[in-house]
């Protein structure tokens, strides 16, 4: 089984607005958003891994 993603700390966090308030509310509405979502099938995973895989080997080549 795959371990979840987990969040990275907000000083790992690009900043998407100069104001800390404005970015501490767009990160606050990603992790809602990313809570509210439901978890990946095991086919959504090996799908997405392969997407990500051949892509990985395009810009190798």
């Amino acid at each position: 089984m795959i371990a979840p993603a987990t969040t990275p700390a907000v000083a790992d966090r690009p900043v998407r607005h100069p104001d800390p308030a404005l970015n501490a509310a767009y990160w606050a509405r990603i992790d809602a958003i990313v809570a509210a979502a439901p978890e990946l099938s095991t086919a959504q995973r090996i799908k997405l891994r392969g997407i990500f895989q051949q892509a990985d080997r395009q810009e190798a080549a």
